[in-house]
C-alpha cells in the first residue's frame, strides 16, 4: 500500500524568482517543485522585498489574510499575506509572501541597503516574518506534517509552535536547514524582549548571551540537516567554518544531504537565456558559438587559442576571491581571458575593476547580479574558477559541468564532494582540485587545467565525465522525503 502524501510548509527568506541574493533561493525553488513532483502538498513561504514586483510575479491577495496584526516587543505591525506560485512545465508549487511596509516594502535590499551596505533592523525583520509564517498556519487552519525552515532567518519558527501554539502545532514536525553555519542571525539580548517568547525558552535561543536564531533552529528542530556530508562534519570540527558555534553543533545529529540544481533551468539543450544549445553530444560546436557570443557581450577579443576562465559569485573572503585576486597577476600573464560576475564588499570589486582596467583584453569583470549573463557564461566558458575558502554546498560547480565547463575548487565542503581530480591515466574524474588555501596552490591546479585543454582527447574526456553527472534534484528529495517520515513516525520534541 502506497504511502500517503505529506503535507509541507518550505519557508525561506528568499525563493527564486521572487527574491534571490544566492544558492539558498535556487534550493528554495529546487526542493520545493522536485518534493512536489514526487506527490507531496508542498508550498513555500517568504518576505516580498521592496524590490520584488507584484505584478511582474502575480502575487495577489487572499482576503481572510488582509492585515493581520503581529506583535513586536510592544508594539504592533500589521501583515498582509498574498499568494502567488512558482512553477516549471511539469508541476506547480503555492507561494504565500508576507508584505509589510515597515519591514519589507519600503527596503529594497533584503538583508541589507543596497547602496550604504547597512543591514537592516534585521531582528525585528524576521521576528515578524516567523510569527507572520506561524499565524498565517492557524489563520488557514492548516497545520502541515512538516514546516521546513531554512537558514537562520527562520530559526524562531519552531519556539513559537512548540511553546505558544504547541497545542494547534502537535502533529507538525519541523526541520532546520543550515545553509550557512557562519551567518546565525546574532543580535543583542535586548532583542529577546522584542519576540514575545515566554522568559523561561531564553536560554534556548541565546548563545554566548545573545539572541541567535540559528540556535534557536537547532533547538527546536525534530530533524537538522544541512547541505553537504562533508560539510556536516566541518561545522562541528573548525570554529570558523562552525562560526564559532562548532562545540554547539556537536550537540545535535546534523544529516548532511548533498543540493541538486534545477535541471530544468540549467539545461544547456534547453536553456532560455542562451541562443546556441548543447548537450554532451554536440558540446563543442556549443560552447565555441557561446564563447563567441559571450566574448563580444563583454567587448574581449576573439582569440580561438584562449580559453576562458569563470567565476560568478559573492565578493568576499569566503568564495575565495582574495585568493583570486592575489591569483590573477600570474594567471593573467598566461595566454587566457577571465571573466567575474558578483557583488558584495566594494573594496574587493574595486581591486578587480582596477585590474580589469589594466587589462582589458583578458579580464572582464561585471558588478551586480545578472541571471541571463550568469547562464551565458556557463555556457560559453571552458573552466569555472571556484577558490572558496568554505563552501557549504555550493551550485555553481554543478552547474558548470552541467554545460561542459570544468571546475578548478579547493577541497571543502561541498565541493570536495562533488568534483573529483581529473587523472589522464585513468581518464576518470570531473575537474581540478587543490587543498590548502594559497594561492600557489590554486594556480598549481589552474595550470593543470591549461596543460590538460591543450590536449583535446584528454580535454573531451573530461568534459564527457562532467557533463554525464547527475545532479538532478530527485536523489535529495527522496533522502528529505525519508527523513520526514522518520521525524512523522516518533513523538514531537
Amino acid at each position: 500500500m502506497p504511502e500517503r502524501p505529506l503535507s509541507i510548509l518550505f519557508v525561506s527568506s528568499e525563493v527564486y524568482p521572487f527574491a534571490k541574493t544566492g544558492g539558498l533561493a535556487d534550493v528554495s525553488h529546487a526542493l520545493p517543485i522536485a518534493l512536489r513532483e514526487l506527490g507531496h502538498d508542498v508550498r513555500v513561504m517568504l518576505p516580498k522585498y521592496g524590490n520584488v514586483s507584484e505584478r511582474r510575479n502575480r502575487i495577489h491577495e487572499i482576503n481572510r489574510l488582509k492585515e493581520v496584526p503581529i506583535a513586536i516587543g510592544d508594539t504592533v505591525e500589521l501583515a498582509t499575506i498574498k499568494s502567488s506560485s512558482m512553477q516549471n512545465p511539469r508541476t506547480k508549487v503555492q507561494a504565500y509572501v508576507t508584505t509589510n511596509f515597515t519591514y519589507f516594502d519600503s527596503k529594497k535590499g533584503l538583508y541589507a541597503d543596497p547602496i550604504t551596505g547597512e543591514p537592516y533592523n534585521n531582528d525585528e525583520r524576521f521576528i515578524f516574518f516567523d510569527r507572520s509564517v506561524v499565524t498565517t498556519c492557524l489563520l488557514l487552519g492548516w497545520f502541515p506534517d512538516i514546516i521546513h525552515c531554512n537558514a537562520w532567518q527562520t530559526g524562531l519558527i519552531g519556539a513559537y509552535i512548540r511553546t505558544m501554539h504547541a497545542k494547534e502545532f502537535a502533529r507538525t514536525r519541523l526541520v532546520f536547514t543550515i545553509h550557512n553555519a557562519a551567518d546565525q542571525g546574532v543580535f543583542p539580548a535586548a532583542s529577546l524582549d522584542k519576540t514575545g517568547l515566554p522568559s523561561h525558552v531564553y536560554p534556548r535561543v541565546t548563545h554566548a548571551k545573545q539572541l541567535n536564531f540559528t540556535k534557536a533552529g537547532l533547538e527546536f528542530a525534530d530533524a537538522i540537516t544541512t547541505v553537504s556530508p562533508t560539510y556536516a562534519k566541518e561545522i562541528t570540527k573548525d570554529k570558523l567554518i562552525g562560526g564559532g558555534m562548532h562545540t554547539v553543533l556537536r550537540n545535535y545529529t546534523i544529516h548532511g544531504i548533498l543540493n541538486g540544481i534545477d535541471t530544468y533551468h540549467w539545461n544547456p539543450a534547453t536553456d532560455p537565456f542562451i541562443r546556441h544549445h548543447f548537450d554532451s553530444s554536440s558540446w563543442k560546436e556549443g560552447k565555441a558559438l557561446n564563447k563567441k557570443a559571450l566574448r563580444d557581450r563583454l567587448r574581449l577579443p576573439q582569440d580561438e587559442k584562449a580559453p576562458v576562465l569563470a567565476t560568478i559569485a559573492r565578493l568576499g573572503e569566503a568564495k575565495g576571491i582574495p585568493l583570486l585576486i592575489e591569483a590573477l597577476p600570474a594567471l593573467l600573464q598566461e595566454n587566457v581571458q577571465v571573466v567575474v560576475l558578483g557583488e558584495g564588499d566594494p573594496s574587493l570589486a574595486n581591486t578587480l575593476e582596477k585590474l580589469a582596467s589594466r587589462h582589458p583584453s583578458k579580464l572582464a569583470v561585471v558588478l551586480g547580479f545578472d541571471d541571463e549573463l550568469a547562464h551565458l557564461i556557463e555556457a560559453g566558458a571552458d573552466m569555472y574558477l571556484m577558490p572558496s575558502l568554505y563552501e557549504p554546498c555550493g551550485l555553481n560547480q554543478m552547474y558548470s559541468m552541467a554545460y561542459g565547463t570544468i571546475p578548478i575548487v579547493r577541497a571543502t565542503g561541498g565541493l570536495i564532494d562533488t568534483v573529483a581530480e581529473f587523472n589522464p591515466k585513468t581518464r576518470k574524474g570531473t575537474g581540478f582540485v587543490f587543498r590548502d588555501y594559497r594561492a600557489e596552490d590554486f594556480l598549481a591546479a589552474i595550470k593543470r587545467a591549461l596543460a590538460l585543454y591543450k590536449k583535446p582527447t584528454y580535454w573531451a574526456a573530461v568534459v564527457q565525465n562532467a557533463m554525464s553527472q547527475d545532479f538532478s534534484w530527485t536523489n535529495s528529495a527522496r533522502r528529505y522525503e525519508a527523513i520526514y517520515r522518520e521525524i512523522l513516525a516518533t513523538t514531537a520534541r
